[in-house]
């Protein structure tokens, strides 16, 4: 077989990355490199993948498998032992010099480093790392680095990859022990909670340890994510909910990421034939922000599930979905509701709610006021009170469904 290049390498493994939707960069540290002869920034910039954190801010990463050749044989993956497709695989330092030239472009600021296992976890391990401290240490780079840690490999390579990355996961793969035996049957579920558990009291010694000597080593300051399939087996929404409330409890995660699956190639015969909708997908992570910013719980999110079918509705947000099932608490009044009973009013999001709370320390609110917050304030009349505004009782949801939903479904920014 013919030696590829680094073009034609990157080619592959870039597209080959893609299935990973656990690269965003939210709460990485900043490093200037104004003040000192380091690489690198995780400020500003334009990029080759497109991460977004919780603020808004677009971060542009360089998104690569170090190989696409893997010793296991998962049924969901393209990159399976058993698919037929073009393997390549980089050196560590290649990548280390793909890294830097495009920094220098001013194409990324940081890299997003995953890989296919190869020869063996630990061996596969010992290659991410070294990309990782080839950059700190020999070419001091101060971008965002985010490594895919493997749940096999020896825990001191684990250490070692947190002292350079700013950001560790190790992903689940599945929202079910069951879904994951029978689709990743050399996957233990055990031993990725094992690992992501070391990860977790890494974090917390090495926080303890910057509290009282300001030299202490960082480790994962951006903290740790994973990722779940959605579609690939038969856990519902509400399975996907409960899981990963569980691990953000569990571990002190930062994010848990949801993607869709899509059909591979030479697919196995166990999986789907088609992949769910991808308003599944925007759902999951809408129900995902009611529990980290809104002050839901799981099992009130879980509530917003059809009870049948365990199933989020599609054509409404699941926080809509709650408060049609919830209307007894409604309509909460704008001008005397505590900040966690606004945040229950279907169409408000947190900026709108801060605003509301700030203004009325000064006047009474009018619906015209609530409107200039939100994108559409036909959503939360039904919902509100306000100093001009008052609905008639809450009908019946058959009748009030239609006027709150959607007219048209599309993938709305969630509120």
């Amino acid at each position: 077989m013919a030696q590829l290049d680094v073009q034609s390498k990157l080619a592959i493994l870039a597209d080959a990355a893609k299935y990973d939707a656990s690269c965003a960069s939210s709460g990485s540290v900043k490093r200037s490199s104004r003040d000192s002869k380091g690489v690198g920034s995780t400020d500003g910039g334009m990029g080759i993948c497109h991460a977004y954190a919780p603020d808004g801010r677009c971060i542009s990463l360089l998104k690569i498998l170090l190989t696409n050749s893997c010793i296991f044989d998962c049924h969901y993956c393209i990159n399976r032992k058993s698919s037929n497709v073009r393997r390549a695989r980089f050196t560590a330092q290649e990548v280390v010099h793909l890294t830097l030239s495009f920094y220098k472009r001013n194409y990324i600021e940081g890299l997003f480093l995953s890989s296919g296992i190869i020869g063996s976890s630990n061996y596969t391990m010992e290659q991410m790392v070294e990309v990782a401290r080839s950059l700190r240490e020999d070419h001091d780079f101060r971008g965002y680095i985010h490594l895919k840690t493997i749940p096999d490999a020896d825990p001191a390579l684990v250490e070692q990859a947190g002292l350079h990355a700013d950001r560790l996961s190790i992903n689940v793969e599945l929202p079910t022990v069951s879904g994951l035996k029978r689709l990743a049957p050399e996957k233990s579920a055990v031993r990725i909670e094992d690992a992501m558990a070391e990860t977790k009291s890494s974090i917390i010694d090495a926080t303890d340890a910057r509290k009282k000597f300001k030299s202490a080593p960082r480790f994962a300051p951006a903290g740790q994510s994973t990722q779940m399939i959605v579609g690939a087996d038969a856990a519902t929404d509400g399975d996907i909910v409960l899981r990963a409330s569980t691990l953000y409890d569990s571990f002190d995660l930062r994010r848990v990421y949801y993607s869709a699956f899509s059909p591979i190639p030479d697919a196995s015969t166990v999986l789907p034939l088609q992949r769910p909708p991808l308003m599944r997908e925007h759902r999951l992570y809408q129900s995902d922000w009611l529990m980290r910013f809104y002050g839901y719980t799981s099992k009130e999110v879980v509530a917003a599930a059809d009870e049948t079918t365990g199933m989020l509705p599609l054509d409404i947000d699941p926080k809509l979905a709650w408060a049609l099932k919830h209307r007894d608490i409604f309509p909460v009044d704008v001008n005397r509701a505590p900040r966690e009973r606004l945040l229950r009013v279907p169409g408000l999001g947190v900026k709108a709610v801060t605003s509301i709370l700030a203004a009325r320390r000064w006047r009474r609110l009018h619906l015209a006021d609530v409107a200039r917050l939100t994108v559409s304030i036909t959503k939360l009349r039904p919902f509100l009170i306000a100093e001009d505004w008052r609905p008639v009782a809450l009908s019946d949801k058959a009748e009030l469904r239609p006027v709150v939903a959607p007219k048209v479904k599309q993938l709305e920014l969630f509120a």
